[in-house]
C-alpha cells in the first residue's frame, strides 16, 4: 500500500515515520490521538482521485486534514479497525490560488489553501474575502468549507456557506465532481454543492472552490462598549441596526471572565478601560464608500444609548492601530483558553432576541451542577451565536474518573437549554466525532434518517472519514 501510494504522490507526498506523523493524529488542544498507516499530501486533483481509488480497492478509510484547527475532533484519524488503520490525507500542497475574477466577484482556489493567503491575494486584487476567525494564519478552504465556519463577518456576509459559488470533489470512489462554474443564477436541478458543505469529510474530498469576493470596505469604524448585561446588548444591537443596518460587519460579546483569562495569558494586551467591562461588546462597522462618516453614526448611536442607561461606557476608536489592539484581545480568547485549562466549548445558535435568556438559564444550570468550573461567554451577538465556556482546572479534569463521560454530560446540560429556545447545539464548529451522539439525540428524526442515506449514496464502504458526523458501523 506504502509503495503504490508512494507512486502516485512521490516522496514528498508520503510521511510514513511514525515521529513525522504525530502533529497530524492529534486535534490542536492535544486533547485526542488517533492512528493512521500513513500521511498522504498530493499535489493535484488528478493525484488525490488516484488515492481515493487505491484507498476504495484496499477498503482503507480516508481521513481528510485541513490546518488542524477544529475543536470536534473532526480530523482525528480513528477507523476502529486495527487492520484497516486508514490514511490521513492533507491538502497543504494543494495551495494555489488558481484564478481571481474582478468582474465576477469570484476566486477560484485550491482546497489547501491558507485563509491568511487568500485574505492577500484578494485584497492585491482589490478586494475583500471576508471571513475572518482567530485561525486564519493555518486554517484551510477546504477544512473551512467542510466545517461550514462562521467567524466574525457572519452578521454580514453569512457563514462559509453563503460565500461558496462552486466546488470541485473527489468522491469516495475516485470520480471528480466539477462545479467550478461559478454562476449566480443555475437553475438545473438538486444543488450538490450544498451537501458537502459542512459534511465534515464524510462524503468526498473537497480539492478545489470558487468563492465570492466583496469589494473592500476601506471606510471603517470600531468601538468597544461597556455594558450591564446581554439584555442590554442586544438593545444595543437593534439601536445599531436601525441606524447602521448593512455597515454592521461584526457585533461580538464577550464577559469578563473571558478577557480577564486573555489578560492573564496573552501578551500586548490593551483594555481601553481602568476595569474590564462586566461586559463587552465589540463593533465594526464598514463601507465602501469612504465619504460615509461611520465614526460620527458610532458616536450617535452609543452617545443615545448612554443617555438611556442601555450603554455603561464606550470607546470610539481613535486610529486604525487602536482598532487592531481591540480585535487582538478578542481574537486572542482561543489561546488563553487554551493555557488556562480544560474549556468544555459549547457551540450554541438562538434567536438573538434569545441570547440573553440563553445565556441566563445556562447560568443557572452551570451553577448549579458544576460549581467547579468558571464560565466564559464569547458571543457573535449578530448572528445568535454563543460559545458558552465552562473551564475547569486541569487537577480537577486529571481526577475524572472518565473525562470524555463527563464532558458529554456538561455539553448535555447546556445543550437541553439551549433546545428549550429552540436552538442548535452547532453553529459553526461542526459535530466531529465529539457530538455525534447529540446529533443523534436532538437531531429531528427524518432529518438523521435522510442524512444516514445521503451518506450511504455517496459512500457505501464507509471510507470517508468514518465515525465523524454519525457513528461508524461496526464490522
Amino acid at each position: 500500500m506504502l509503495d503504490r501510494l508512494r507512486d502516485i504522490v512521490g516522496d514528498k507526498g508520503l510521511i510514513a515515520d511514525p515521529g513525522d506523523m504525530a502533529p497530524w493524529l492529534t486535534d490542536w488542544r492535544e486533547r485526542r490521538k488517533g492512528r493512521a498507516l500513513c500521511v498522504v499530501a498530493p499535489a493535484s486533483t488528478a493525484e488525490v482521485a488516484a488515492v481515493m481509488r487505491l484507498c476504495a480497492e484496499e477498503g482503507q478509510p480516508v481521513f481528510p486534514a485541513g490546518g488542524n484547527t477544529g475543536l470536534c475532533f473532526g480530523a482525528v484519524p480513528e477507523s476502529g479497525h486495527a487492520d484497516r488503520p486508514g490514511i490521513v490525507l492533507s491538502l497543504r500542497r494543494m495551495n494555489k490560488i488558481r484564478a481571481i475574477d474582478r468582474a465576477g466577484n469570484v476566486a477560484t482556489v485550491d482546497a489547501g489553501v491558507v485563509l491568511g493567503d487568500l485574505h492577500a491575494a484578494a485584497a492585491e486584487a482589490g478586494r475583500q474575502f471576508p471571513l475572518h476567525l482567530g485561525s486564519e494564519g493555518s486554517a484551510q478552504i477546504g477544512g473551512l468549507i467542510s466545517t461550514n465556519a462562521g467567524g466574525t463577518g457572519v452578521v454580514r456576509y453569512g457563514p462559509m456557506r453563503d460565500l461558496v459559488a462552486g466546488l470541485e470533489v473527489v468522491l469516495a470512489d475516485g470520480r471528480v465532481l466539477d462545479d467550478l462554474a461559478a454562476l449566480r443564477k443555475d437553475n438545473t436541478g438538486y444543488m450538490l454543492r450544498h451537501l458537502f458543505i459542512g459534511a465534515e469529510g464524510t462524503l468526498g474530498i473537497i480539492t478545489g472552490a470558487a468563492l465570492r469576493l466583496h469589494p473592500q470596505t476601506p471606510n471603517t469604524a470600531h468601538a468597544w462598549v461597556s455594558v450591564a448585561d446581554p439584555a442590554a446588548a442586544v438593545a444595543l444591537l437593534a439601536a445599531m441596526q436601525d441606524r447602521a443596518g448593512s455597515a454592521i460587519q461584526a457585533f461580538e460579546l464577550v464577559s469578563a471572565s473571558q478577557f480577564e483569562l486573555v489578560v492573564r495569558h496573552v501578551e500586548r494586551i490593551r483594555i481601553p478601560f481602568d476595569a474590564i467591562p462586566a461586559w463587552s461588546v465589540l463593533i465594526e462597522l464598514g463601507s465602501e464608500d469612504g465619504s460615509t462618516g461611520l465614526s460620527a453614526i458610532l458616536e450617535e448611536v452609543l452617545g443615545d444609548c448612554l443617555e438611556k442607561g442601555t450603554v455603561v461606557d464606550a470607546v470610539v476608536a481613535a486610529s486604525q492601530q487602536q482598532a487592531g489592539e481591540f480585535w487582538h484581545v478578542r481574537h486572542s480568547v482561543s489561546e488563553a483558553n487554551k493555557k488556562e485549562g480544560i474549556g468544555v466549548v459549547h457551540d450554541v445558535a438562538v434567536r438573538t432576541s434569545d441570547v440573553a435568556g440563553f445565556i441566563a438559564a445556562a447560568d443557572v444550570v452551570a451553577a448549579a451542577r458544576y460549581p467547579q468550573a468558571v464560565t466564559q461567554v464569547v458571543c457573535h451577538l449578530g448572528d445568535g451565536n454563543v460559545h458558552y465556556i465552562l473551564m475547569f482546572q486541569r487537577a480537577f479534569w486529571a481526577s475524572l474518573p472518565d473525562t470524555e463521560a463527563f464532558a458529554l454530560e456538561v455539553e448535555q446540560a447546556v445543550h437541553d437549554v439551549a433546545a428549550r429556545f429552540r436552538g442548535t447545539f452547532s453553529a459553526e464548529h461542526g459535530v466531529g466525532r465529539k457530538l455525534t451522539e447529540e446529533l443523534e439525540r436532538l437531531a429531528d428524526p427524518l432529518r438523521y434518517e435522510l442524512m444516514g442515506k445521503v451518506k450511504a449514496l455517496f459512500d457505501p464502504h464507509e471510507l470517508m472519514n468514518p465515525g465523524v458526523l454519525l457513528p461508524a458501523k461496526a464490522g
